[in-house]
């Protein structure tokens, strides 16, 4: 077979150019440190690394979303904590009051405290989370979610929390008329209260449950008599009479009804009446409050009602007390699974990264070698080419 000199020559430029253009293109991938610059390099990687950057997006975007929700339930758990702390001085100022030795000038002094701690409980309540939201705003509010009425404090916004996710929990507020507006009444199991239209000097204490099991719901009242310096009570159960018909009155002794106990202090009136009503989640701190301050502001009001309000106000505050406390302990159960989840992001977005790395990444080291090997191939061929188009018939016969 004949080989021209032109043959050579066009054979020693292609083979200059291919060398050229992988020279080039390791070069390029040293510098971006990448081995796949467009699709046609390797398509099966390219779609695996696509994928896991579409994945690490996503994963973003949820991280994202825990940082907003951890952020709106550090400051939920911190307003809780200054609830409470604003309750704890409410109870001791109730306390306080229930000096039986403060005249009404007194306790003028301790109702003036109470309105204070009120209002900042309020303020407390429709406490900002920064972002033209409320910590309390439920499923979302544009203005604040407790509005202080002459007939009370009543709710604006409606019950329930926003969500970033719909697959895992982050709220980004508290439910509002949960925490504040269902707080359960009486000591949780059963309310005593004295009738309306009682006018002795007793009252009656919250009461405990000696027996769980025995509790029927049921409501029960107590109807008293006062005849010949005898005082008795007679039970009704639902409005029926109960084996406790006549039975004698002693003050201060402990009345058990169906696994139910409470006290009776004091002296009732012939006629007077006390109630005992399963618990509802009824519970208004403020309206509780209001109450309270309604008896204690009384100039004319009697040492028993005084007590009993005393007695009514701080099972009420122990109440509200207990609710703060576990939403407070709900919003730090809810920032344990934020972290969880912000845990797992970071685990997740770890192996994204790493696949979409083995995927398209450069192995640096395997390219300086290659690089190396190529420039020294490009210069063999240089010097072959110089070589060869100095080879022609007349270079021979000279």
């Amino acid at each position: 077979m004949r080989v021209s000199t032109y043959n050579r020559y066009e054979n020693a430029v292609d083979s200059l150019q291919r060398r050229q253009q992988a020279l080039s293109e390791t070069q390029q991938q040293m510098t971006t440190g990448k081995r796949i610059a467009k699709p046609s390099d390797d398509p099966t990687a390219l779609a695996r690394a696509e994928r896991a950057f579409t994945t690490g997006k996503r994963i973003d975007a949820e991280q994202r979303s825990v940082d907003a929700s951890r952020a709106a339930m550090r400051l939920g758990e911190s307003t809780l904590g200054q609830i409470g702390d604003t309750m704890q001085n409410i109870r001791e100022t109730v306390v306080t009051v229930g000096n039986g030795s403060y005249t009404a000038t007194e306790r003028a002094a301790q109702v003036a405290q109470l309105k204070s701690m009120r209002a900042q409980l309020l303020a407390l309540a429709n406490q900002g989370d920064g972002a033209g939201g409320f910590v309390f705003g439920g499923q979302g509010a544009t203005s604040a979610p407790f509005l202080d009425t002459p007939t009370g404090v009543i709710s604006t916004n409606t019950g329930g929390q926003m969500q970033l996710s719909p697959t895992e929990q982050m709220p980004t507020s508290i439910d509002g008329n949960a925490v504040w507006l269902s707080v359960p009444s009486g000591n949780g199991v059963f309310v005593t209260a004295p009738g309306s239209a009682n006018t002795g000097h007793a009252w009656v204490n919250p009461g405990t449950v000696d027996n769980p099991s025995a509790v029927t719901g049921d409501s029960y009242s107590l109807q008293f008599s006062v005849s010949g310096g005898s005082t008795t009570y007679t039970v009704l159960r639902n409005g029926a009479p109960t084996a406790l018909t006549d039975a004698p009155y002693t003050g201060g002794s402990a009345i058990s009804i169906d696994g139910m106990s409470f006290n009776i202090n004091g002296q009732p009136a012939d006629g007077d009446s006390f109630s005992v009503e399963p618990s509802q989640r009824d519970l208004n701190p403020f309206q509780a409050l209001d109450r309270l301050i309604g008896v204690i502001s009384q100039t004319n009001a009697s040492d028993s009602q005084v007590a009993q309000a005393v007695s009514t106000g701080l099972r009420d505050v122990d109440q509200v007390m207990r609710q703060m406390q576990g939403a407070r302990a709900e919003a730090g159960a809810t920032l344990t699974r934020l972290d969880t989840i912000d845990q797992r992001n970071q685990d997740r977005k770890l192996l994204t990264t790493t696949v979409q790395s083995d995927a398209e990444d450069l192995d640096m080291v395997q390219a300086i070698s290659n690089f190396q090997n190529q420039q020294a191939g490009y210069s063999a061929a240089l010097q072959v080419y110089s070589t060869v188009q100095r080879m022609s018939l007349f270079d021979y016969i000279k």
